[in-house]
């Protein structure tokens, strides 16, 4: 069993700076993809950014030029470093893995962390 364990969450004011960290841990997997959601009080839950095992990185428009996705392959360790923080940024911020181990068969599940939450003050 895989977990993710998130950190760096916190408050900080308009136009400041964060950097969340996910660390996965277990035994015998592999992570093809990671990502940061994050979800708003009363909105549905968002894909912020991904970042393929080769580095291809994708960002939802809102957070382009502002956030950064990187990874550690051989530490199983990615963050998202969010710069430029908006009000709207508010919210708790998940990371999440399709981790691919072995059982039988090769299999594919997603993981998630338990959530940070990050509030920017205007």
């Amino acid at each position: 069993q895989v977990q993710l364990v998130e950190s760096g969450g916190g408050l900080v004011q308009a136009g400041g700076s964060l950097r969340l960290s996910c660390d996965a841990s277990g035994s015998d997997f592999s992570i093809n993809l990671m990502g940061w959601y994050r979800q708003a009080p009363g909105k549905q839950r968002e894909l912020v950014a991904t970042i393929t095992y080769g580095g291809s990185s994708n960002y939802v428009d809102s957070v382009k030029g502002r956030f950064a996705i990187s990874r550690d392959n051989a530490k199983n360790t990615w963050w998202l470093q969010m710069n430029s923080l908006k009000p709207e940024d508010t919210a708790v911020y998940y990371c999440a893995a399709d981790i691919r181990y072995f059982s039988s068969i090769w299999r594919t599940v997603r993981s998630w962390g338990q959530g940070t939450q990050v509030t920017v003050s205007s």
